[in-house]
């Protein structure tokens, strides 16, 4: 039978306690935490991700906390706002811890104290506010509640990354008021566009009148215009004519006179003839005046033509035939 002596005994304990100190004093930190170690119950390092030594029997670890970002949900609270509207609120917060020591010796259950930072802040900031600024301005509100809790939680080795609000649930009749008013806003919308067409379709056509009326009126005013040059230059005309009359009448030729008076006699009856309402008229006339007005505008185209006129009367009078003076030419039979 195997005996083992009392300095066996001994060696084995020794070996026994030497591996357990040296197991104690090795210590393998994962990735993504921080190690406290306290000496004698009092904070004296921190042990980073990786193989950490400390003192046997002396050092102890502490705190273990992880140094990754977290996420922490809040809770649905109900908040009242500005305007006394009660709405139901919940949110999401990002942190991670910067400093193990302070995260764990200066606030006891950090999350706790998170949570509690949080919906303070979200009651705060949110019942300084009205509802329609409430549900129309979310960016703002995450912005002022990062800063605020980043602020607060700076003491406690906390880096505050987001603050997110994820729903802003109003009351079931404040949500069918809401729909109302938005429906009644859009119909009103509505209702002035449709007001600012009709306004725009008046004005377009109001502008195309006045664009006709104004070129009607340039039109007019160009006829108008001339019509008065062309009743200028005939007055013109007929100042020269009369001109020409007065000097033919002033020197003693009573054939210009006469057919002046043919002519004027001529257009007269021509009038008459064509007037739209007087299709039968009486009209005793001096045939004998007429004839001798028309042959004084025979003597007048004699005088203008010369030969040529004289030979067209023989040859129409004709051959060896004496015209009678009182006779019509051939003109005025024509």
């Amino acid at each position: 039978m195997l005996t083992v002596s009392g300095f066996g005994v001994f060696a084995i304990a020794l070996v026994v306690f030497v591996l357990i100190t040296v197991a104690m004093g090795v210590r393998q930190v994962p990735q993504g935490y921080g190690y406290t170690v306290e000496r004698f119950g009092k904070y004296y390092k921190t042990l980073s991700p990786g193989l950490g030594v400390i003192v046997p029997w002396i050092d102890r670890i502490g705190r273990k906390m992880n140094v990754m970002e977290q996420v922490l949900d809040v809770p649905t609270q109900e908040v009242i706002t500005k305007d006394n509207a009660t709405v139901a609120v919940d949110g999401v917060l990002f942190y991670q811890v910067l400093d193990p020591a302070r995260a764990s010796y200066e606030v006891f259950n950090l999350e706790q104290a998170l949570l509690n930072l949080t919906m303070t802040n979200i009651r705060t900031v949110m019942g300084s506010m009205d509802l329609d600024a409430l549900l129309s301005h979310r960016d703002e509100i995450n912005t002022r509640l990062l800063s605020v809790i980043d602020s607060a939680a700076q003491p406690w080795g906390i880096k505050t990354n987001r603050v997110e609000i994820k729903d802003i649930v109003p009351p079931r009749d404040l949500i069918d008021s809401m729909g109302r008013q938005m429906k009644a806003e859009r119909e009103k919308r509505a209702n002035i566009l449709e007001a600012e067409g009709h306004r725009q379709a008046e004005i377009l056509r109001a502008e195309g009148k006045k664009a006709a009326l104004v070129l009607d009126a340039e039109g007019r005013k160009e006829a108008a215009f001339r019509d008065a040059e062309a009743r200028e230059r005939q007055a013109e005309a007929e100042s020269t004519a009369t001109r020409m009359m007065s000097d033919a009448i002033a020197k003693g030729d009573t054939s210009a006179i006469n057919y002046f008076i043919a002519e004027k006699y001529i257009r007269a009856i021509d009038a008459l003839a064509r007037s739209p309402n007087q299709k039968t008229f009486i009209m005793p006339l001096d045939m004998a005046g007429l004839a001798g007005t028309l042959g004084g505008v025979a003597e007048v185209a004699k005088g203008a033509f010369g030969p040529l006129a004289t030979g067209q009367a023989g040859r129409q009078a004709g051959p060896g035939e004496a015209r009678p003076s009182g006779s019509v030419p051939p003109v005025a039979r024509i």
